[in-house]
């Protein structure tokens, strides 16, 4: 439901979640000889490759592999073992090389599982993954699996060391990834396996690389599009009785040359295979694609260059954009583009994406999956909607970013109601990160305990609370009454650095607080009036450490207000718990003023003077800019040395408002 409007919270109230997003069924298994009936769906984003699956693995409910469940990053065998096996979904990313033991072994992938190679990193050596039947649901993205060749053994008769196994599964993407000098098939698609797409990756160094099939039902819709299959002598791929197998954008070059006339081969559409080859590029490939009389092959558009034998076209086969939406490139530039792109990125699996509610339910259930000192920036995608809950953010998982998805700020709300009688500040907080380098854009931040209809002793209540250092706010929104926004460090003499630009700040006591280095940068900041004709409220209250030259900076930003003219202040110095070094530093700067601020607009507070503080304008203009004895204003030298830059640096020189996402 939409967060309710204190009295003295302006503007409109905003709109609930209209909807959820519907549960993905999958629809029965087609009987043997039966064509499947996919569901068509949009095509796949104009770009060098997606990050959601294309193809037949995104229909029927698609694959989404260990989506809604808990993020881990693993580094030995045993880790791997332990959660690819897992009952419960993970999204698991495998950082460094993973030598398996004994050599040639199996490691068990369950369903509802996502594995991904981080960057380049990501390897498993002399050992494979097997999906066993009824697996389903499974992402493997990103890594190299290698070296599991057994010297002499060319033809892969002595061992079955796969790079990849699948016996009777569905809904699998296999994308991005590298499979070299193993000891029998590269990958094997087996056993009436359904709705599995094979993108992006490279083959390599290999006899078998890619076989489909070892059945006798007419079952299995496959995808295979922008793989590099290179130094490889079969299976580019082999399909057995295939439903549909839509082969396009395909490079196979540098074929293996050991003089062998039949089994040295590219495309192969055996059994009752119905194959179409789309915009495929073949270099130097002997059967380049062949069917048995059986099968019907459609190629049409590819390049064949050098290319001796078979090249069978007959039937009618099927029309895949009767089935999915799909983007074909031109054929003579599928070298260099499959060069460029096929197999392991530096980009993937670096970052994680975790969405909200299509994948987590709630705001803090994302937080949740996001694993304890996470190595890569986590994006929480945060649908438009009114989240009621409070999130906490621990200062163990750092790299997070919270992003709204909607037009607007307005559209993303996260909202709750509690005061700090309840527990504090802290639990007051709708939002608290406790975390460093974490940032959030295009939301709204709401604490809508309404003070006039509760009477409390502390009635203080947080839209937002951060301790952790270099935390950034972009295209934001904080709304509350007294104490919205505080912006505080795990301790006092511990300086922790926050950069708000673009954003939104209401509130009427104290509503901008704390000690951390706090920026605020072309924003609006809204004091609102308590109905008083001398007093409605101060805009923030400092407690910085008297050792840290650098507390709050407001600069070229507006603060508007209802209140009557010349009743409302600047600020007041917060010293917490009578602490004498709590010596709070603000500096308005080059920022407009309306006429609701005082004359003389700082003032004391908890029997501590404010000239005792570190309070300064400069530049300050509009009605409630005046000048007066009780207005220390920052010299031009001074101001040099307090630019957003100052502020900000620390000993790191970090450098947030030149970031490309800040401008």
């Amino acid at each position: 439901m939409p967060y309710l409007c204190s009295k003295r919270l302006p503007g409109r109230a905003l709109a609930a979640v209209t909807a959820l997003v519907a549960a993905l069924g999958l629809g029965a298994a087609a009987p043997a000889e039966a064509a499947p009936v996919p569901v068509p769906v949009p095509a796949q984003r104009h770009q060098a490759w997606a990050d959601e699956p294309h193809g037949f693995a995104s229909l029927a409910g698609g694959t989404t592999g260990g989506r809604g469940g808990k993020v881990v990053t693993v580094r030995t065998q045993a880790d791997l073992a332990k959660y690819a096996g897992a009952a419960e979904p993970y999204v698991i990313r495998v950082a460094g090389a993973i030598a398996v033991e004994p050599f040639g072994s199996s490691i068990t992938v369950a369903s509802e599982k996502t594995i991904v190679g981080v960057g380049t990193s990501g390897e498993i050596v002399h050992g494979e993954l097997n999906l066993k039947p009824g697996t389903h649901n499974v992402i493997i993205r990103n890594l190299t699996i290698r070296d599991s060749y057994v010297e002499g053994d060319w033809d892969g008769k002595t061992n079955d060391f796969d790079a990849i196994q699948m016996d009777s599964v569905h809904h699998v993407w296999i994308d991005h990834n590298r499979f070299t000098h193993m000891g029998d098939g590269l990958l094997d698609v087996r056993k009436d396996s359904q709705y599995v797409t094979v993108s992006y990756n490279r083959f390599d160094n290999h006899n078998k690389a890619f076989g489909i099939g070892w059945t006798d039902n007419v079952t299995t819709q496959i995808t295979i599009d922008h793989n590099w299959f290179s130094g490889t002598k079969q299976r580019n791929p082999s399909a057995d009785n295939c439903a549909y197998a839509h082969l396009y954008n395909n490079y196979l070059s540098a074929q293996a040359a050991d003089g062998d006339p039949v089994w040295s081969y590219g495309n192969w559409a055996r059994g009752r295979t119905r194959m179409v080859i789309e915009n495929s590029y073949y270099d130097g490939v002997q059967h380049p694609y062949q069917a048995d009389a059986t099968a019907e092959l459609v190629e049409r558009g590819s390049v064949l260059r050098g290319t001796t034998g078979r090249h069978d076209e007959w039937g009618a086969a099927f029309e895949p954009r009767d089935l999915y939406a799909y983007r074909l490139d031109p054929a003579a530039a599928v070298p260099a583009l499959v060069k460029r792109f096929a197999g392991p990125q530096k980009t993937i699996g670096v970052d994680t994406v975790l969405d909200v509610p299509a994948a987590y339910p709630t705001v803090q259930s994302a937080v949740d999956a996001v694993p304890a000192g996470n190595d890569g920036l986590v994006t929480v995608r945060i649908a438009p909607g009114t989240y009621r809950e409070k999130v906490r953010v621990p200062a163990d998982k750092p790299r997070l970013a919270l992003v709204g998805t909607g037009a607007d700020r307005d559209d993303t709300v996260i909202v709750y109601d509690t005061p700090n009688a309840y527990g504090g500040s802290s639990a007051s907080a709708t939002v608290l990160i406790a975390a460093s380098d974490v940032a959030a854009r295009n939301l709204t931040f709401v604490n809508d305990f309404d003070e006039a209809a509760v009477e409390l002793n502390a009635e203080q209540a947080l839209a937002m609370k951060t301790t952790g250092d270099r935390i950034v706010f972009e295209n934001t929104a904080f709304k509350g009454n007294q104490d919205t926004l505080m912006t505080d460090s795990p301790r006092l003499d511990a300086i922790s650095r926050v950069y708000i630009r673009d954003s939104y700040i209401e509130g009427d006591v104290d509503f901008v607080y704390g000690r951390a280095t706090t920026v605020i940068e072309r924003s609006l900041i809204r004091a609102l009036s308590r109905g008083s004709a001398t007093n409605n409220g101060y805009v923030t209250a400092a407690s910085t450490w008297k050792d840290n030259p650098y507390g709050f900076l407001i600069t070229r930003s507006r603060i508007v207000s209802d209140a009557p003219a010349g009743t409302f202040h600047l600020g007041r110095p917060w010293h917490p718990g009578g602490n004498p070094d709590a010596i709070g530093q603000v500096l308005i700067r080059e920022t407009e003023l309306p006429a609701a601020i005082k004359a003389s607009p700082w003032t004391d507070m908890g029997g501590f003077s404010w000239k005792d503080a570190r309070f300064s304008e400069y530049r300050t203009y509009g009605p409630g800019a005046v000048v007066t004895a009780d207005r220390p204003q920052m010299s031009d030298a001074d101001a040099a040395r307090h630019e957003v830059a100052d502020y900000l640096a620390g000993r790191d020189g970090w450098a947030p408002h030149h970031s490309r996402t800040n401008r």
